[in-house]
């Protein structure tokens, strides 16, 4: 043993001895006498997330809700802004079928179903894509996108993507797949630099999709050949699945776990401009992490988006120049509807920002235990979705909250049958949720 572990072991050996209560009473000396004063844990020095005051009297607005017919990619669109979208004034449970393999001690369900041309498609845990009726949840096919002869264990699987009468599955074995959305049948196969554990994004002609390390790929739709590949830092470590790219017109947005965010040219991935969402403070291991896990979102010539590592921007997609800062992290896409944005925190709060400055219009904590009192039991959530004047979000003890997008108020919840840790979807009025169990719900 070193000099160096030996005294690293005596340290450590103190410590847990003073964390015990073995102090100097226990060795025969008189302990002095506490200090005046209140106690304050040095892991609860985090600044608490306010309103701004000079908000108080500004009403929330938000444009008209609209039915949207389909949900073809990651975050509803490809340039991840959905606005308002409408449906039914009360949820209840139409319809659930199983669509496959769920989540498990080794792997966890990472890819958000898409909705086209009537139907709903999954791709579960086993890297199997299953289409279903969207309306009656009736399968119509199954098929799986294992490389052939891989009859290994499964690798996580980041998700799909629908384009041109085609989907576009990204796999953690390293592949991208395209399969005939009519029946299933596999058109191609291309390998890529990693496994991809986001969703790629598809416009016409082209498929974008982004690797754990850390390379933006744009495939041909036709056949999957590579039209160019951009790179960014690469990193040992970060959080399990990855954004999907934001496209919007020419361009492409792609955020990394570096924290880095790019915008490239979509047809030959030149860089535009480039940006970091790095760390503000340090509360543990975890939060020292500088990934992008949430979609950027592209609304009316603004990118926005939120890092773990605590903060969200909105940047000119023009030019890149910052055009607000907010000290407020999360790991979800922000919602943008009209001129204000709504983001799930890392503290699990859901709050409302002004899209023009990121200023606070409002705070609603949703928990962080199942049990208060004693903190045990943590829970996780994920989303929002705004439909119909209320924003969904989802948790992983089986819940659907709604809370209001204009006051932050609860407005009420919706047990399911367990716990969900992607946000829902919607299209044609009707939302879908996807459990940690891989089972597909229709609430309408």
């Amino acid at each position: 043993m070193s000099l160096d572990r030996r005294h690293f072991l005596s340290v450590l050996g103190a410590s847990a001895l003073s964390g015990c209560g073995l102090t100097d009473e226990w060795f025969g000396a008189t302990p002095a006498p506490p200090l005046p004063g209140t106690r304050i844990s040095v892991l609860a020095l985090d600044q608490k997330l306010e309103p701004d005051p000079s908000l108080a009297n500004t009403p929330v607005r938000l444009p008209r809700p609209f039915a949207n017919e389909a949900w073809p990619v990651s975050g509803g669109t490809p340039s991840h802004a959905m606005q308002h979208l409408d449906g039914a004034d009360e949820l209840k449970v139409g319809w659930r079928v199983r669509a496959g393999s769920g989540s498990s001690s080794s792997l966890r369900l990472l890819a958000q179903p898409v909705i086209a041309d009537g139907k709903i498609f999954v791709l579960d845990a086993d890297a199997r894509v299953s289409a279903f009726d969207a309306r009656t949840g009736a399968s119509v096919w199954r098929t799986s996108a294992r490389p052939e002869g891989e009859g290994g264990d499964p690798a996580h699987c980041g998700g799909i993507a629908f384009a041109e009468g085609r989907i576009y599955a990204g796999t953690g074995f390293a592949q991208v797949v395209a399969l005939e959305a009519a029946t299933g049948k596999v058109l191609w196969r291309t390998s890529m630099t990693g496994p991809v554990r986001s969703a790629p994004t598809a416009i016409p002609g082209r498929v974008v999709v982004a690797t754990v390390d850390n390379q933006c790929t744009v495939l041909d739709a036709s056949d999957g050949a590579r039209q160019w590949v951009h790179a960014g830092i690469p990193e040992v470590a970060g959080l399990l699945g990855g954004p999907s790219p934001a496209v919007d017109g020419g361009t492409v947005v792609v955020a990394y776990s570096s924290g880095e965010i790019f915008a490239l040219r979509v047809e030959n991935g030149r860089i535009i401009w480039q940006d970091a969402l790095v760390q503000v403070r340090r509360s543990d291991q975890v939060a020292g992490l500088s990934d992008i896990r949430g979609n950027p979102v592209i609304d009316r010539g603004i990118v926005i988006a939120t890092g773990n590592s605590g903060r969200t921007v909105g940047i000119d997609l023009r030019t890149g120049a910052r055009v607000w800062d907010a000290d407020l992290g999360g790991v979800d896409m922000p919602w943008v509807a009209g001129d204000f944005v709504f983001v799930l925190s890392t503290d699990f709060e859901l709050v409302c920002l002004t899209r023009r400055d990121g200023r606070v219009r409002w705070v609603a904590s949703l928990g962080r235990w199942k049990d208060e009192a004693r903190k045990r039991n943590p829970l996780f959530w994920s989303g929002p979705v705004l439909v119909k004047d209320r924003l969904l979000v989802v948790g992983t003890h089986g819940e659907m909250v709604a809370v209001s997008p204009y006051t932050g108020q609860f407005l009420g919840r919706l047990s399911l049958p367990s716990g969900i840790s992607l946000a829902p979807i919607v299209a044609d009025r009707a939302v879908y949720a996807l459990t940690d169990s891989a089972d597909l719900i229709r609430l309408a």
